[in-house]
């Protein structure tokens, strides 16, 4: 990967940006993609939109910006501070974590854990979220509550990882991947002078309902939109049987096909990858996908949608873990894509 887009991608993944907070997050994307693009904008919740402004057809590629974390719920009267979960927070892996507060100013903390010496044996449990605490080093309460307050988000410390090869560990990186790719998809729909309107989105809760992705769908009307999100690989270890599928790591994108997947897109997606020399893996929705395609499918009486995926491993974890291989390969589908997108007549099934 090119250096600036190296770089492009550690400042997003560094941001803090929880759903409901995305902010900072949007700020750095907005920095990046003003560099290339022809307008941007956003609404009063924080979406953002960046556009190239090129032929008739308009094609939408969107990620979502947020990430899932933690929210102060209440401060104990001995210092410890509360928490609730933001999106899907993993209750198996937050304790013993460095977690950081984010108020007027970042406070350190850390997820309590009982040390295994005091601990009953054959009593293991996994508390809930709203059991956990986190610990500031506050001696009571008056002295947390100078440092932070109720209703501020936390995330997890940890920030970017390079692994053996091509592979790459970070909290964050659903969907920091998608926003990336729709920023990368855009610039080189510039570059390439495409014969479409395309449109960078950057979507804000997801992961509390695909939040972002309705008002989005419902002010933007493209003709084709194609959300970029990450995927399970589920070619690790501890995988139950049962839920392992086709999609690998170092795989290549991933087009799922099914539910919201539109078979004019589908087809689009595979067309394009081979165009580039792509590899794809396939995956099966059968009944939704999970992602920002749910939501921009059914906008405006039906827009065709499609969901591009990446593979990764541990998702929700502080330590998840892509293949920059697998990233640098989505973003050329998603240009090969917007080059092929205005010559698409019509994006209706032949019925």
């Amino acid at each position: 990967m090119e250096p600036e887009r190296r770089d492009f991608l550690d400042r997003l993944l560094e941001t803090p940006s929880p759903s409901g907070f995305e902010t900072r997050g949007q700020r750095v994307w907005l920095e990046y993609v003003r560099e290339f693009a022809d307008e941007v904008r956003t609404d009063d919740y924080g979406n953002a939109v960046a556009v190239h402004r090129g032929g008739e057809t308009e094609f939408a590629v969107a990620g979502h910006a947020d990430e899932v974390g933690f929210i102060v719920r209440r401060i104990d009267d001995d210092g410890y501070v509360r928490i609730g979960s933001i999106g899907g927070a993993d209750r198996t892996v937050s304790k013993g974590q460095h977690v950081t507060i984010h108020g007027d100013d970042p406070v350190a903390g850390v997820v309590g854990q009982t040390a295994i010496h005091l601990r009953e044996k054959g009593e293991e449990t996994y508390d809930d979220i709203g059991e956990q605490y986190v610990d500031v080093g506050a001696e009571d309460g008056e002295e947390a509550g100078a440092l932070v307050s109720v209703g501020d988000p936390v995330t997890f410390s940890t920030t970017v990882e390079e692994l053996h090869g091509s592979r790459l560990s970070a909290r964050g990186l659903d969907n920091r991947v998608g926003v990336w790719a729709a920023a990368e998809a855009l610039r080189r729909a510039v570059e390439a002078d495409v014969d479409a309107t395309v449109y960078a989105v950057s979507t804000i809760q997801e992961e509390v309902g695909l939040q972002g992705a309705r008002m989005v769908g419902f002010d933007l009307s493209p003709d084709a939109v194609v959300a970029v999100d990450v995927t399970h690989a589920t070619d690790s270890p501890g995988v139950p049987e049962k839920q392992r599928g086709p999609v690998e790591l170092g795989g290549g994108p991933v087009v799922s096909r099914g539910s919201a997947n539109h078979p004019v897109l589908v087809d689009l997606a595979r067309d394009a990858a081979a165009d580039v020399d792509v590899g794809v893996q396939l995956q099966a929705t059968g009944s939704r996908t999970g992602t920002d395609a749910d939501a921009f499918y059914t906008a405006h009486g039906g827009t065709p949608a499609l969901n591009l995926g990446l593979p990764n491993r541990y998702m929700h974890t502080p330590v998840e873990v892509i293949d920059e291989t697998d990233l640098r390969d989505l973003a050329a589908v998603l240009g090969a894509m917007a080059e092929r997108a205005g010559t698409v007549e019509d994006f209706a099934v032949d019925v």
